[in-house]
């Protein structure tokens, strides 16, 4: 009988592609060009769980910067779960982020399993699924092609909503393909911003940042234009933004999914009652 071998390595970029599909079985739904913006957010980024060369498990583990880290991605082959080789990839996350504070998004199965590793829960974001055309028109003047801006501009913009700089994910997301990315300006100045990205199922509308409750009813109405009335969009809402929440609601949109997100240390202090669309559950 061969000798059972359980290594853990970092994911060559190919295999990026593979927990994307895996993603995609989990029923999560991510957007068809994300293993590209996420391999870029950082190369090393992303682990392998091989039993004996066969892949059966994925994790993301993404740094930003010095301070901060994401974990995503989490996911054991069914016929393989129960067996430890979850806790001992998601263990080589965490290591591979040590001297960091760590976020992610867990759903609902895996949370206690995350507290158990000593992560707290700060709120619930909550998946919102909607059809047919915007019922609200929305301030074409004020709206503009996002990489028609100077890139240093979005960049600031989103500090607010993000524990540390994401230089090189956020590059690559805003003009990945088969994508529109709209900001909103206010006296000149940048006072929202949304990306929409085609997904497996539909369109993923994430993230919706805006100064204002009406400045986000624009963005949104925008970004849904073009949209087939038969095909789904999304929009992941932190429940802790009750205009965020209301801002789905009059749209129509109903409840799909939630995660929890938790954080290993202190809760960064972010906009949250400017932040009405996460960006992913998978990268923060």
């Amino acid at each position: 009988m061969q000798q059972e071998t359980y290594e853990i390595s970092t994911m060559i970029r190919s295999e990026v592609d593979l927990a994307i599909e895996w993603a995609a079985n989990e029923g999560w739904n991510p957007g068809i060009h994300d293993a590209e913006c996420f391999h870029a957010a950082d190369p090393h980024g992303f682990l392998i769980g091989l039993l004996n060369d066969e892949p059966i498990a994925t994790v993301s583990a993404v740094r930003y910067g010095d301070s901060f880290g994401f974990i995503g991605l989490y996911i054991v082959r069914p016929e393989y779960r129960g067996k430890g080789y979850g806790s001992q990839i998601l263990k080589a996350a965490t290591d591979h982020l040590a001297g960091r504070n760590i976020g992610l998004d867990g759903v609902v199965a895996q949370q206690e399993q995350y507290r158990r590793l000593g992560f707290r829960l700060a709120y619930r974001n909550v998946r919102y699924e909607g059809r047919g055309p915007a019922r609200a028109s929305a301030e074409p003047n004020a709206l503009v092609d996002l990489t028609s801006l100077s890139f240093a501009a979005v960049e600031a913009y989103d500090r607010a909503f993000f524990p540390a700089p994401r230089t090189r994910f956020l590059e690559r997301w805003i003009g990945q393909p088969d994508a529109r990315a709209l900001g909103i300006l206010q006296a000149g100045r940048l006072a929202g911003y949304g990306v929409r990205r085609k997904c497996f199922s539909g369109y993923k509308i994430g993230p919706l940042f805006a100064d204002t409750p009406a400045l986000a009813q624009a963005l949104l109405v925008e970004l849904r234009e073009g949209i087939e009335a038969a095909e789904p969009f999304y929009l992941d809402v932190p429940e802790v933004n009750r205009a965020a929440v209301e801002l789905a609601e009059r749209h129509g949109m109903q409840v799909v999914f939630e995660t929890a997100r938790m954080y290993a240390g202190a809760e960064p202090d972010l906009a949250l009652d400017r932040l009405y669309g996460v960006t992913t559950f998978e990268l923060g």
